[in-house]
């Protein structure tokens, strides 16, 4: 029926922790899976970058695990900023900050 690659998806999310192991999962979340790039949320930027460092062998390890996934690329998210903008309509600027002069 062609869920193949759609299966091989789901089940490496769900084995996310025995793939990545238990310390790495622990502090990664798996957000989704877009246009063949998979995403993972770090609950830290120490994690994100060390993560980066590994990611073509993590890579080469889910393609060889999971070949039917279809999972080109690997991207670790560090936690964002916060931001200043608030609301549906937003103004291109520097913000609020720009009024502290």
């Amino acid at each position: 029926m062609g869920w193949s690659s759609e299966l091989d998806q789901a089940r490496l999310i769900t084995e996310w922790p025995e793939f990545a192991g238990e310390l790495t999962a622990e502090h990664t979340t798996v957000v989704g899976i877009s246009h063949g790039v998979l995403q993972v949320q770090c609950d830290s930027t120490t994690w994100a970058t060390e993560l980066r460092r590994l990611r073509a062998e993590m890579l080469t390890r889910l393609l060889r695990e999971y070949p039917d996934a279809e999972i080109r690329d690997l991207r670790f998210l560090a936690p964002g900023a916060p931001s200043w903008r608030h609301g549906p309509r937003s103004v291109p600027g520097r913000g609020p900050r720009d009024t502290y002069a």
